[in-house]
């Protein structure tokens, strides 16, 4: 039986199943949003602390009953190359009214600040950058967008209708291109990319390394891989991972065509689609449970037919000649030690690639480490940020944020 041939029985028997039994259909479409919370991570080692200055307009509550997801900046859209709308969101620096006023020389423009660029992962949002987000506001320019068919923006016009071509992580590059050159056209530029948006990150050097070269002054890897994603096994025992991957593209474009049956199925069963997504997401025992329920939301935020159009870019993505193009800027890797969707081998990978890179492995932490210990991860972004000439030593930001009771300790 060919691989499409199996995945099409075997959607056909939960299809079937489904429809007398929503929990049936639940469990598949638990099963593939598990596998859309990951699909790329990898990362990395090194100890947790920096400076505790900071300035006072950058020190926010962020306590287990934070408001995550709510933060919103001023708004904008950018048009891919397909005609597709990306949604972006620019926090600008805050005018320090303390600060002597400099007078503009005639003719002379006031250079452009350093602009943090962040683009999140498979199946989330730009509201993956929470803690982040909120420890830097104020400090430097960041822009925040969602990737196409995620959050605000708009479903790809190029994986709509009867032409319909799947999702490459080329395009995805080429989409943070049109961001860029929508948000910030001018200027230096940080670029920071969890797992897919990593990747993004990747596709978008490969393209255009002139941009890279001429803009780029710092870059962050967090949870991504530069390729062998099909390698990866999740977790489950080898015959059990094999297995899927036979019958998985098969049963997702079965299951993309039956989007509002996996839906139902979803709805129906989400206490266990919870248990999987905290299973696959994070590590600490004790991460808060309102964190876990916000990750939840983001992932089952994104739909079946969704989630099957970007699937098949993972297991073709192949960037570890781009990452050359890093060689010369800053660079850090950073990711959790026991992320079951992609190893931590995957970041290993690109440090020995780009061996002044800074290397980062959060203890006890999962895929979604900027959610389970924003701490370390804010803290090594601020270090990269200081050393990149973004912000001042003296604005660098604390360790604080931590979703987990017992927080990430020092390690080597």
């Amino acid at each position: 039986m060919s691989d499409t041939s199996a995945g099409e029985a075997a959607v056909g028997a939960v299809t079937e199943a489904a429809a007398g039994n929503w929990r049936l259909a639940g469990l598949a479409g638990a099963a593939v949003g598990v596998i859309a919370a990951g699909a790329a991570a990898g990362v990395a080692v090194e100890r947790l602390t920096v400076g505790r200055g900071m300035r006072r307009k950058a020190r926010l509550a962020l306590d287990a009953a934070g408001p995550y997801g709510s933060l919103r900046g001023t708004p904008g859209k950018a048009l891919a190359d397909d005609g597709t709308e990306l949604y972006y969101e620019v926090d600008e620096v805050e005018a320090d009214s303390s600060a002597p006023r400099r007078r503009r020389l005639f003719g002379h423009r006031t250079p452009a600040p350093v602009t943090v660029v962040f683009s999140h992962g498979y199946c989330l949002n730009q509201d993956a950058w929470h803690f982040q987000r909120a420890a830097l506001r104020g400090l430097v320019r960041t822009v925040h967008w969602d990737q196409r068919s995620h959050g605000r923006s708009a479903r790809g016009i190029a994986q709509a209708g009867p032409d319909a071509v799947a999702v490459s992580i080329d395009q995805l590059g080429r989409d943070l291109k049109a961001v860029v050159d929508a948000a910030a056209p001018d200027g230096p530029l940080v670029l920071v990319g969890h797992s897919m948006g990593g990747m993004t990150v990747m596709a978008l050097a490969d393209q255009y390394p002139e941009l890279i070269r001429e803009r780029v002054v710092g870059v962050a890897f967090v949870g991504t891989s530069c390729g062998k994603l099909g390698e990866v096994n999740y977790g489950l025992p080898v015959a059990g991972v094999n297995a899927v991957r036979r019958v998985l593209p098969g049963v997702l474009r079965a299951l993309g065509s039956q989007a509002e049956l996996v839906e139902r199925g979803r709805r129906a069963t989400a206490d266990l689609f919870a248990g999987l997504i905290k299973r696959y997401s994070f590590s600490s025992k004790d991460v808060d449970p309102a964190i876990a329920r916000f990750a939840e939301r983001m992932i089952e935020g994104t739909p079946i037919d969704v989630v099957a159009e970007f699937y098949p870019a993972f297991t073709e993505h192949d960037k570890a000649e781009a990452l050359n193009i890093f060689a010369e800027v800053p660079v850090l890797a950073l990711a959790g030690d026991q992320d079951l969707v992609t190893p931590s081998s995957h970041t290993e990978a690109i440090a020995d690639m780009l061996p002044d890179a800074e290397l980062v492995i959060v203890p006890d932490s999962g895929h979604l480490v900027m959610l389970e210990h924003p701490e370390a991860v804010t803290d090594r972004l601020a270090d990269l940020l200081v050393k990149v000439g973004a912000v001042p030593p003296a604005a660098n930001v604390g360790t604080y944020g931590s979703t987990a009771r017992s927080a990430a300790q020092p390690g080597h």
